[in-house]
């Protein structure tokens, strides 16, 4: 791994020439460039080698650069590398389809759509509810981020800089206070938490915004990713879809990226016991090949017409290859190794809670692990300047770390991480955050 002080002149270089060239609108967490990626290593253009903690933010399931994952992508190269899926048919894509369909909860029959991206995913899914419900309304929730295409962007609620600039927005989007138990209203329970959120919908949204008759669509994710990796309720998404079914609501959940096994089930919805009618998916599908989809309850799906919607790249025969092979890994083993490796992370944290005073909430499931950091654990003020300083200092120590939420800082490695790496790991961050708090500590003495 990278010690302090080792060369970056080459980074530093190729930082420059970014700089000159890419948008500036792009985020950049620190100056790493890379060069090549194995498993959970990355080695940068000057020789220094990362353990990966973000997965290419939660893409890579499979880690860099699976042996089995470039074997599916070589041969499929060989024979056909794109024949647009809306236009004409060819096996992988169908196969692919036949392996989510089956995968999915719920009793019904299913159909899905691909697309190239989270964020297409969701567009797909808010056109299909409003076709399907010849509704115009979207209920979406605090704290949400569903992608930054415009569409998306109208149901994202994560940060106010991400709007900035985009206004008008698609109108007709609502947002209801997302279920929080970790800062709950008032003192609230779990469960309060639970009841606050659907009575401001029913009381509030419906009352006083937007008749439920016209509402089309409730978009959630599982957990909330770049809100602060908040884990609901147990009843939430119960609760919540008896609640739309009672409206004729869809739910639409977002398991862009929680799905695909990071939560050591398939799909972060199992762990709530709910079946959405409309899910959305991409990031870890195909282990860092562009590619999304969205699966649907047949007669949903069916809604749609010919010609109703359609992309060029959705559902592109190396992708799908990629994400059959994904698939396989995942029900053969990454599953099993995110729940088993993820208990450990949470233990490992837990202890380290008990000594170090930055360390608020700790949560998660599987290997999608955040850690909320506090000023003080009383008032569990958002330490926010030490959370960017403590993502710096483990790079520079040699650890892939990004931030989400106020003061979250999130772990999402590849779900092929072994013990050794995620204890090699953890002793990095926990290096990191004792040179963070004795500076915040001794400043503040």
């Amino acid at each position: 791994m990278k010690k302090k002080h080792r060369s970056n002149k080459k980074a530093q270089d190729w930082v420059k020439r970014d700089h000159a060239v890419i948008s500036k609108s792009v985020t950049r967490a620190y100056p790493l460039v890379v060069a090549s990626a194995k498993g959970c290593t990355m080695t940068d253009v000057d020789g220094n080698r990362y353990l990966d903690f973000t997965a290419g933010i939660a893409v890579t399931a499979a880690g860099h650069c699976h042996p089995k994952i470039i074997k599916a992508i070589t041969a499929q190269a060989k024979r056909l590398i794109h024949m647009s899926g809306t236009d004409f048919y060819y096996p992988s894509e169908v196969r692919l389809a036949e392996e989510l369909v089956g995968l999915a909860p719920g009793p019904w029959k299913k159909k899905v759509f691909f697309t190239n991206s989270g964020a297409e995913s969701v567009e797909a899914a808010m056109k299909l509810a409003r076709y399907e419900r010849s509704r115009p309304y979207y209920i979406a929730f605090t704290g949400a981020f569903h992608g930054r295409t415009m569409g998306a962007l109208s149901l994202t609620a994560s940060k106010s800089l991400q709007k900035k600039g985009f206004a008008p927005l698609i109108p007709g989007v609502i947002h209801a206070p997302y279920p929080n138990p970790y800062r709950p209203p008032a003192g609230l329970s779990a469960e309060g938490c639970v009841d606050f959120t659907l009575d401001w919908i029913e009381e509030t949204a419906f009352r006083h915004l937007v008749p439920a008759e016209e509402v089309a669509a409730i978009f959630v994710e599982a957990i909330q990713g770049e809100g602060g990796y908040i884990v609901p309720p147990q009843s939430f998404l119960r609760r919540l879809g008896a609640l739309a079914e009672s409206y004729g609501i869809i739910v639409v959940v977002d398991e862009i990226q929680t799905g695909m096994g990071r939560t050591g089930l398939m799909f972060a919805s199992e762990h709530f016991n709910y079946a959405p009618k409309i899910m959305c998916l991409a990031k870890g599908i195909a282990s860092g090949l562009p590619l999304g989809a969205i699966i649907a309850q047949d007669k949903i799906m069916d809604a749609w017409e010919s010609g109703s919607h359609a992309n060029t790249f959705g559902g592109n025969p190396i992708a799908c290859e990629a994400a059959l092979a994904t698939i396989d890994l995942l029900k053969t083993e990454l599953m099993q190794n995110a729940k088993k490796v993820g208990d450990l992370f949470l233990d490992r944290l837990r202890e380290m809670q008990k000594t170090h005073r930055l360390m608020g909430d700790v949560r998660g499931l599987g290997l999608m692990v955040g850690i909320e950091l506090v000023q003080d654990r009383e008032s569990k003020l958002p330490a926010i300047a030490e959370r960017n300083e403590l993502v710096g200092r483990c790079f520079d120590l040699g650890l892939l770390v990004l931030g989400c939420g106020e003061s979250v800082l999130r772990f999402m490695p590849p779900l092929t991480l072994t013990e050794k790496e995620a204890l090699k790991g953890l002793s990095l961050f926990e290096e990191a955050l004792c040179e963070v708090e004795k500076k915040v500590f001794l400043k503040a003495a």
